[in-house]
């Protein structure tokens, strides 16, 4: 099939445009930024144009001919740009994607969302079901894109909406990247008691469910949370990190509540300036947030089975990570032996 993926040239995109590649489809990736693996991708046979989804005759352009689009491009960490941006981006922008889609007789349409729009899950574990309680602007519009794509799929286009949980995997250089860099240190600032619930999801399983949500037997109207396995404690991810990198990560309690007042301090002081802040609500609710979901409707409607384990997992990303200088002069201890993980 002829497939387009939008944000196919960031971390969750280019890992599912390289399966699609592999999978013998034909790909247009629509990226305003060309990522890490723009080369990567061309070479590979992807058709790569760098425009936005905030460009209706770009849309339209890399629609023409295609079956089935993959919806990821999104403003996420983009902390340095005005709540209108990500309005423009995750609102407009989704509906001018399901605008070309309709006009080219796009036979399915799947969405990324987040599992962020459930906020702090206050009886985990969550299932789709649950309230929807944005935490932050971009939370906000994520939910907002998601009302405009039922808005089509009730007009009769045929969608499925993911969401994604905490995304990471070799290939990426943002999410894991300040955890790993920080335990490789030896020790790691633990802020409040560590037992907020967090809710991993490597790439490849991810990819798994955009490959499964994109069969013509998966019928369409359906949203699912996608995550790994089960959910752990920062406190327990921060020491399986400690053990992909092989070392015994020391823990350094500190309270909390100073860090929540010195995160809205530091955003507010950065904000005028356009500059990224090194510390953020966002970034600070990591530690007092719980994100513990039920993937079961995407078990039973999907077919969904995460088949690589967080330690696996995290091996393979701590091991990209320093293979590709990410972690300083650290280095890995040596992969095992019996070659039963292979990185994507």
């Amino acid at each position: 099939m002829r497939v387009l993926v939008t944000g196919g040239t960031g971390f969750t995109g280019a890992a599912l445009v390289r399966r699609l590649l592999g999978a013998g489809h034909e790909v247009v990736a629509l990226d305003r930024k060309p990522g890490i693996r723009l080369d990567e991708l061309r070479a590979a046979g992807a058709d790569v144009r760098l425009e936005s989804v905030t460009d209706a005759r770009a849309v339209d352009e890399a629609m023409r001919g295609v079956e089935v689009v993959h919806h990821v491009a999104a403003a996420f960490r983009e902390t340095d740009q005005p709540d209108e941006y990500f309005y423009q981006v995750n609102v407009n922008g989704t509906r001018m994607v399901l605008e070309a889609a309709v006009r080219n007789s796009v036979r399915k349409f799947v969405h990324c969302s987040t599992c962020g729009v459930h906020g702090d899950v206050e009886a985990p574990p969550a299932n789709e079901d649950a309230p929807i309680k944005p935490a932050d602007y971009y939370q906000e519009t994520k939910w907002l894109g998601e009302l405009v794509v039922r808005e089509f799929a009730d007009r009769g286009l045929s969608t499925v909406i993911l969401r994604p949980n905490a995304l990471y995997g070799p290939g990426d250089p943002g999410r894991y990247l300040m955890l790993f860099r920080q335990v490789a240190k030896g020790w790691f600032p633990m802020f409040g008691p560590g037992e907020a619930l967090y809710h991993p999801l490597f790439i490849e399983n991810f990819v798994d469910a955009m490959m499964l949500a994109m069969e013509e037997s998966v019928e369409g109207g359906g949203t699912y949370l996608i995550a790994d396995q089960s959910c752990c404690t920062i406190e327990h991810l921060v020491r399986k990190v400690g053990g992909a990198l092989g070392i015994h990560v020391k823990i350094i309690r500190l309270p909390l509540r100073p860090l929540i007042l010195l995160g809205h301090l530091v955003e507010a002081a950065c904000k005028p300036l356009r500059v990224e802040p090194p510390l953020f609500p966002r970034r600070v609710d990591w530690f007092r947030q719980n994100r513990c979901f039920d993937i079961g409707r995407a078990r039973r409607e999907l077919g969904y089975v995460p088949r690589i384990g967080l330690e696996d997992g995290l091996a393979l990303t701590g091991r990209w990570y320093a293979q590709h200088g990410y972690l300083g002069a650290f280095r890995m201890p040596p992969a095992p032996s019996n070659g039963s993980v292979e990185g994507p």
